[in-house]
């Protein structure tokens, strides 16, 4: 009897066959790229002007059986003919080809997300003027030549950090006529990351006392000019000898003599007292301000150190710990 009613109690926490596809219709599910469009995800349905055409041809063919005129009939159905073609066409225009995501780049909050979605055509014939619409944004149209890939574009307004999900889209054609609209309906697992809104305001960077006495007269500075090293990953563009390069030396970098500087923590306690968004702002804008003055930071998060570093390896790292932050 135990065993009867834990049968029962299962099969009524077990969704029926009716509750999953409700969810699946209701919430689908993101399509697993890259997506082939088989005749199963196109659709065809004639346009306005195919409309207008339809209700012309009907005109035409009343007034040729009232009148009994057989040139007007050829006409007709000439016409008639020609517009059943073009579904063909058009639906063609669609068929077959291979849509993929392409990569995303990150942004900060404020601006303006860019999606990106690419069309290979494998096939040898060329497809015409093929469009994207992204809810009420259009991301323009596009040819494919065979055997080649092209990429459509539509951006979304981030308005706030973390992880932007892009939504789903519409690929259209109406060539050649433009009588009849081929379309299908895409929802792939596009996303962008959106950093924080950096501070407006430009404050000093938390800097740390150089360091000086014996051993430190000459670090790495900016002031005299004192010679030539190997150029190391990370190091700021701005210091690399252009002519050496030019002249086929290799990639060196200038040393400045000066006071060595300690590396600067950016660190999340120093802001006590601000909300969480505003401590992630003015830490985004502490990032960029020591990238452009070339100066090795490092970050402190709760539960979460980066080392010190320089580069834009080391800038989008620090970026993204701030942009995933109790996320």
């Amino acid at each position: 009897m135990a065993g009867f009613a834990q049968r029962l109690a299962m099969r009524a926490a077990r969704p029926s066959r009716a509750t999953s596809f409700l969810r699946q219709l209701l919430h689908p599910a993101p399509d697993a790229t890259p997506v082939t469009l088989t005749q199963r995800r196109i659709y065809v349905l004639p346009t306005r002007p195919g409309l207008i055409f339809a209700l012309m041809l009907g005109a035409m063919l009343l007034g040729s059986i009232n009148y009994g005129n057989s040139m007007g009939f050829v006409l007709t159905f000439l016409l008639g003919s020609l517009a059943l073609v073009s579904i063909l066409h058009t639906w063609r225009n669609l068929a077959q080809l291979t849509i993929s995501a392409g990569k995303g780049t990150a942004v900060f909050a404020g601006q303006d997300a860019r999606f990106e979605i690419c069309l290979d055509n494998p096939g040898s014939i060329a497809r015409h003027a093929i469009g994207l619409r992204a809810g009420d944004v259009t991301g323009g149209f596009a040819d494919v030549t065979p055997h080649q890939v092209a990429c459509l574009t539509f951006t979304l307004p981030a308005r706030q950090r973390g992880l932007l999900q892009a939504p789903s889209f519409t690929l259209f054609s109406t060539f050649p006529l433009g009588l009849f609209r081929a379309w299908t309906h895409l929802d792939l697992d596009m996303h962008c990351l959106v950093y924080p809104r950096p501070a407006p305001e430009t404050l000093p960077l938390p800097w740390v006392k150089a360091r000086t006495g014996p051993g430190f007269s000459h670090g790495a500075g900016h002031e005299d000019f004192i010679g030539l090293r190997t150029w190391h990953h990370g190091d700021s563009l701005r210091h690399v000898a252009w002519k050496a390069v030019a002249r086929e030396q290799g990639m060196l970098a200038k040393q400045f003599s000066g006071e060595a500087q300690q590396d600067v923590w950016l660190d999340w306690d120093a802001l006590a007292g601000m909300e969480t968004e505003a401590r992630l702002s003015r830490l985004a804008r502490w990032v960029l301000d020591a990238d452009a003055a070339a100066q090795r930071y490092g970050m402190r998060l709760p539960n979460r150190e980066l080392a010190p570093g320089l580069g834009e390896k080391h800038r989008r790292q620090c970026l993204e710990a701030l942009a995933s932050f109790g996320l």
